[in-house]
C-alpha cells in the first residue's frame, strides 16, 4: 500500500532522514575516504540541508554523494516517491505517468526512471538451483521488438531482440540479452549461472541439446506436440515471468530500444526477485531498491548517447 500522506513523499527533510537511515543505518560514512568517525554535521544559514564535513579528508558530503541522486536538483521527496511507484507497479510505470504524478517534465521523468532501474540492477551471486533452493531451474527464451525490420524473404525471429531467462522454481530469476539463440551463446550462460546439482528444465529448442552432462538432469517438454507438462517437468514458471515482462513492455512502455533493453530487464528481474510471494512488501521492495543507489551514478549524457 502506498500512503501518499507519508511525510517522506512530501517533505524533503523527512525524505533525507529516510534515505540516511537506509544508506547509513549505523551513522554517516564519508563517501570520499570511507571514514565513520570525526564527521560533523554542518548547520547555519546558507548551508545545504544534510551537509557533513569529514575531518579526515577535509571533504564535504551529503547522503546523495556517490549515488544515482548525485547533483540532481529534483527534490528528494519526489525521488523517494518515484522509487516507491516503480517498485510497487508490477508491470512498470511509464515516464509519462511519472511526469504527471511527480509534476516534472517528461525528460526529467525519463531520466529518473533510468536512474531507478540502475539502482535496481543487482549483481548475480551464487548459482541458481544450488544448496538451499528448490534444485529446479527452468530456462527459456523470448523475443522482443524490431517490428518491420525483418529482411525480405527471411523467416523466424533472428531480426528481433533476444532475451533468455533462468528461473529457479520458487526462487529468483536472471535475465540476459543475447545476440543469438544458439548453443554457443546459451550454454556458457547456463554453465555460469546454474549449479551442477540442479535439475534443468527447458523446451525442445536445439540450443539446449547436450546439457544433461552439465547438470544433475535435463528434462524437456515438447511444445511442438502440445506437451506443456510431464510430471513436474515444465517451463510454466519462466513463461509466467515472460508474461509479466511482455505485458509491461507492450502495455506500459510500448517501445524499448535495444540499447536500453538490459535496464528494463533488470527492473522486471528486481521486482520478481523481491515479490510478495517471497514475503516482500511494496515498501520493503522500495527500501531494497534505495539500498542499491550507491556507486551507480548515471549521467544524462551516458543515457542519451546510448539512446542515439
Amino acid at each position: 500500500m502506498c500512503d501518499l500522506q507519508n511525510p517522506i513523499f512530501n517533505d524533503d527533510e523527512k525524505a533525507r532522514e529516510h534515505l540516511e537511515a537506509i544508506r547509513w543505518p549505523n551513522g554517516p560514512i564519508c563517501p570520499h575516504c570511507g571514514a565513520v568517525d570525526r564527521l560533523a554535521k554542518l548547520n547555519g544559514k546558507g548551508v545545504r540541508p544534510g551537509l557533513y564535513y569529514c575531518n579526515h579528508c577535509a571533504e564535504q558530503f551529503t547522503v546523495t554523494v556517490g549515488t544515482v541522486f548525485e547533483r540532481s536538483k529534483i527534490p528528494l521527496s519526489k525521488w523517494v516517491l518515484a522509487f516507491h511507484l516503480m517498485c510497487a507497479s508490477k508491470k512498470g510505470i511509464s515516464s509519462k505517468q511519472l511526469e504527471r504524478m511527480l509534476g516534472v517534465t517528461y525528460k526529467t521523468a525519463w531520466f529518473m526512471s533510468h536512474r531507478i532501474r540502475e539502482a535496481m540492477r543487482t549483481p548475480h551471486t551464487g548459482k541458481l538451483g544450488g544448496k538451499g533452493g528448490s534444485g529446479i531451474v527452468e530456462a527459456d527464451e523470448t523475443y522482443w521488438g524490431n517490428k518491420g525490420k525483418q529482411r525480405p524473404g527471411a523467416s523466424g525471429y533472428e531480426h528481433k531482440m533476444k532475451i533468455v531467462s533462468l528461473v529457479e522454481r520458487g526462487g529468483k530469476v536472471r535475465s540476459f540479452q543475447v545476440p543469438h539463440v544458439n548453443g554457443a551463446t546459451l550454454k556458457p550462460i547456463l554453465a555460469r549461472q546454474i549449479a551442477k546439482t540442479a535439475r534443468l528444465m527447458t523446451d525442445e529448442h536445439g540450443a539446449y541439446v547436450g546439457l544433461e552432462k552439465h547438470f544433475a538432469s535435463h528434462e524437456t517438454v515438447r511444445h511442438s506436440v502440445k506437451e506443456y507438462t510431464r510430471g513436474d517437468a515444465t517451463t510454466n514458471t519462466v513463461e509466467g515471468f515472460f508474461s509479466i515482462l511482455k505485458r509491461g513492455l507492450i502495455g506500459t512502455y510500448h517501445h524499448v530500444s535495444e540499447e536500453h533493453l538490459h535496464r528494463y530487464m533488470a527492473e522486471f528481474d528486481f521486482r520478481y526477485n523481491n515479490r510478495e510471494k517471497l514475503g516482500v512488501s511494496d515498501s520493503e521492495r522500495a527500501k531494497t531498491a534505495l539500498k542499491g543507489i550507491s556507486g551507480k551514478r548515471l549521467t544524462y549524457r551516458r543515457i542519451g548517447e546510448a539512446q542515439a
